[in-house]
């Protein structure tokens, strides 16, 4: 992607970034979520952060060969752009410098111990099903602010600050309280994939309204393929994220903002409940109950196979499934489609926003390295190798210029495009993950038939409300 306004995808990521809204950190007693990690990690017992002497070279002040650890979510973008991207370029601005890297698929395992012992690595991804909420991770001070970071000069361009090299909202949407703490570095779409090819051969189109979409899965049914599905046992968060997309056409981005600020019976207005009982239609005749036992990539593999048609998820669905994917797939979005013709928001409206955060630890033993580590990150040579590793756009304006992105994340930057001004975001999920766990345990019921859409939204209204009354609970706005 370009940074000259010519260039549509560049406005898709700046309309994009420019419509997430920043998180505000209320004033609220908390107790922390971490454990028992304020008194082993306190200031007294960590080891006092390394320094060294700023300069034009080395504006963060990075003690030159302090070691650094980077620890990397192993998932749908793997690990290969950190080692052979993004360390490479940090060991070549500081070769003294030894960098221990780890990925894992279970940070919060990997990451709470450290994190109570005082002991946290330097620079963390931290992503994937078992991530630690930065909500928990703002509210204990283990993060480090990254203000100084956006306001350091840029590595390709010294008369530039970073926060100047990247999309608009970038900062902000890492930020809580007024101060950013979290960088979102990918332009995620998220939507309903399906095979280019699988559709192409029987002669099928995506649906844009309701009624399409059903006679669409009748089709498929007859052909002997299960036509939607999602799987139950891990990432029951990809169908709910459907349904509240669902229910943001219905009702405005409003529906999913009240969500977010805990507004009283938010998750039992009425969009949300109309969302819910299209989906339990939807579950009840088109899903192969069989998936509530499977993980994400046993029901992607279906899909790999041409047993499954219609999958939700993210874009980097594609990137994730690169194994697996036979020649010819072609991967494509489709958009959840309009309930009805009084829907606030059209068939073409999108959930979409900057993802996979990243952060400092503040308690670390070099911090500045981490900054440091971020700099080189937001480098054009490390948003262009990030892109040509994982075939995924970043929020670094110049980072994807002359890419040519593969069928399935082009089809996720067209459907952006078409979307124009109807882009939104929610947040809850990562904010309170006791309410995420509900929402997911209630979909499952709801799409695999063993509840109705007025018990689901009780459910989880009932869990939203028990977080907005637990003082020692840190809440958060927008």
């Amino acid at each position: 992607m370009s940074n000259t306004p010519e260039t549509p995808a560049a406005l898709n990521r700046r309309t994009l970034l420019g419509r997430t809204a920043a998180a505000g950190l209320l004033a609220t007693p908390v107790v922390s979520l971490l454990g028992a990690c304020a008194t082993s990690g306190s200031d007294e017992t960590t080891t006092k952060a390394e320094e060294g002497t700023k300069s034009a070279a080395n504006p963060l002040g990075v003690a030159e060969d302090a070691p650094l650890e980077v620890v990397i979510f192993n998932g749908g973008y793997g690990e290969k752009y950190a080692t052979d991207v993004h360390e490479p370029l940090y060991k070549k601005a500081f070769p003294k410098a030894e960098i221990k890297h780890q990925s894992t698929q279970a940070v919060s395992t990997v990451l709470q111990p450290r994190f109570a012992s005082g002991n946290p690595p330097e620079f963390v991804n931290n992503s994937g099903e078992k991530l630690i909420d930065f909500g928990s991770l703002v509210a204990d001070g283990q993060l480090m602010d990254l203000t100084e970071l956006w306001d350091a000069p840029s590595v390709d361009d010294p008369s530039k600050k970073v926060r100047d090299t990247v999309v608009p909202g970038t900062v902000e949407a890492g930020s809580f309280n007024g101060k950013p703490y979290v960088l979102y570095y990918v332009s995620t779409v998220f939507g309903i994939w399906y095979s280019g090819k699988l559709f192409k051969d029987n002669g099928w189109a995506p649906a844009k309204t309701w009624s399409e979409f059903t006679a669409l899965l009748d089709g498929i049914k007859s052909k002997g393929i299960t036509p939607y599905g999602y799987a139950g046992a891990n990432a029951a968060y990809y169908q709910w994220n459907v349904i509240l997309t669902h229910a943001a056409k219905i009702g405005g981005t409003d529906v999913l903002k009240n969500i977010d600020n805990l507004e009283d019976g938010a998750w039992q207005q009425d969009a949300v409940k109309q969302a819910a009982q299209a989906w339990e239609e939807i579950g009840a005749k088109y899903v192969d109950k069989s998936f509530e036992g499977l993980k994400h990539t046993d029901v992607q593999l279906r899909q790999n196979q041409y047993k499954l048609a219609l999958y939700p998820s993210g874009d980097w669905l594609e990137g994730e499934q690169k194994k697996d994917t036979p020649a010819g797939f072609d991967y494509q979005l489709m958009p959840v489609p309009s309930l009805s013709g009084s829907d606030k928001l059209p068939a073409t409206a999108v959930r979409a926003t900057a993802g996979e955060g990243y952060f400092v630890s503040a308690k670390s033993k070099n911090p500045r390295g981490g900054l440091e580590y971020m700099r080189q990150m937001l480098s054009v040579a490390g948003a262009k190798g990030f892109t040509e590793v994982v075939k995924a756009p970043t929020v670094v304006t110049a980072g994807s210029t002359g890419f040519a992105f593969p069928p399935g994340v082009a089809s996720s930057q067209a459907a952006l495009a078409a979307a124009g001004k109807d882009v939104f975001n929610l947040y809850f999920d990562g904010w309170y993950k006791e309410l995420d766990t509900e929402a997911r345990t209630a979909t499952n019921e709801l799409m695999f038939g063993r509840i109705k859409a007025d018990a689901f939204v009780e459910r989880i209204q009932k869990r939203a409300d028990a977080i907005k009354k637990d003082s020692s609970v840190a809440k958060f706005t927008r």
